[in-house]
């Protein structure tokens, strides 16, 4: 019985609501469709976390991208929806999060294992040369 309702999960994760009419179509105006797809790739989708929101096709992805665009249709500016997007979802929701103590060992650790890496292959030069 587990194993059924384990299987059927991903099933049950998505609605049976019909998307929002800006899910799947774009703007008319050509201009407000750019800015509202350049902040779309910008922004992470919640579900699938590696994907930005333009290329997911996850239900939440959807209605990101049709609040994307209702929200520059109305007029707003990309960097205000973008911030309160972060205010509602956290850091997370970005593809750069910020530098902080809480991003740190994620912008910080390619650094120290790219140096640990070239200690190491130094070290191992030097030994082969003596």
């Amino acid at each position: 019985m587990t194993a059924v309702l384990v299987a059927a999960a991903p099933v049950l994760a998505d609605s049976n609501l019909p998307p929002s009419p800006l899910a799947y179509s774009q703007l008319p105006d050509p201009a407000q469709e750019a800015r509202a797809k350049a902040l779309m790739e910008t922004l992470r989708c919640l579900v699938c976390q590696g994907q930005s929101i333009a290329d997911s096709d996850a239900e939440m992805a959807g209605d990101m991208r049709a609040l994307v665009r209702e929200r520059i249709a109305k007029g707003e500016k990309p960097e205000a929806i973008r911030k309160w997007l972060i205010q509602r979802y956290g850091d997370y929701v970005t593809n750069d999060p910020p530098l902080s103590w809480v991003t740190a060992p994620l912008w910080l650790a390619p650094l120290v294992l790219i140096a640990a890496g070239l200690f190491l292959a130094r070290r191992m030069f030097r030994r082969r040369g003596a």
